[in-house]
């Protein structure tokens, strides 16, 4: 299960680097398995990751089986995974994201596709990377919403699964260039919260699988 696991995270990272949202070896993503955690490594390439470079390790940090140290975002993924239930992490570097954090409090309801966090977008206050500030931030942002977008740093999404925790990462950054559009040239029209309700009941149905 974890070697499928780690796999699966080297996939993901790498296309979340070709879409851009993790420039360089900013960025950090992990996966829960029962009392494991599987995360990537600090500053290591994404083009050089391979699933036995991504670390296991114990829920309160320790190493299992981890050949490089451990993303400097390991406080904020190991306290995520103590106050919620989900199973995936994906933290971005987003451009139109991180730009939106400067600006405003909250993504707001310009477009439907916030149902996939439940309404609107949470932005945090400002916190030094790696740091326990930083953590208990985003902690508290996550207990309302599938995602955040850290002050002047970038997003956090999460999920069931790390499928899902990257597609809301991608939608994420989507819905944050929308608004920057919208609000340069005007007053954005927003959504109310009875139809962000009505569209995640639709969007609880949504998606297929191929046939095998």
């Amino acid at each position: 299960m974890l070697g499928e696991v780690r796999e699966e995270i080297v996939e993901v990272c790498r296309r979340l680097s070709d879409a851009g949202l993790l420039p360089g070896t900013s960025g950090n993503v992990s996966v829960r398995v029962g009392d494991h955690v599987a995360v990537t490594p600090s500053g290591l390439d994404y083009a050089r990751m391979t699933a036995d470079l991504v670390g296991v390790h114990l829920l309160d940090g320790t190493p299992v089986e981890a050949p490089l140290a451990p993303t400097s975002e390991m406080p904020l993924h190991l306290a995520v995974y103590t106050a919620t239930t989900t199973s995936a992490i994906v933290h971005t570097h987003s451009t139109a994201a991180t730009v939106l954090s400067t600006l405003v409090d909250e993504l707001p309801a310009i477009h439907y596709m916030v149902a996939l966090f439940d309404g609107p977008v949470p932005v945090t206050p400002y916190a030094t990377y790696g740091t326990p500030e930083l953590a208990d931030n985003a902690v508290r942002a996550l207990r309302g919403s599938a995602g955040c977008i850290l002050g002047n740093h970038g997003t956090v999404t999460i999920g069931p699964d790390l499928r899902t925790a990257c597609t809301r990462n991608e939608y994420l950054e989507w819905v944050s260039e929308l608004y920057l559009r919208a609000a340069s040239v005007g007053r954005p029209r927003l959504l109310d919260a009875e139809e962000i309700k009505r569209v995640a009941d639709k969007l609880s149905g949504y998606g297929q699988e191929p046939p095998r």
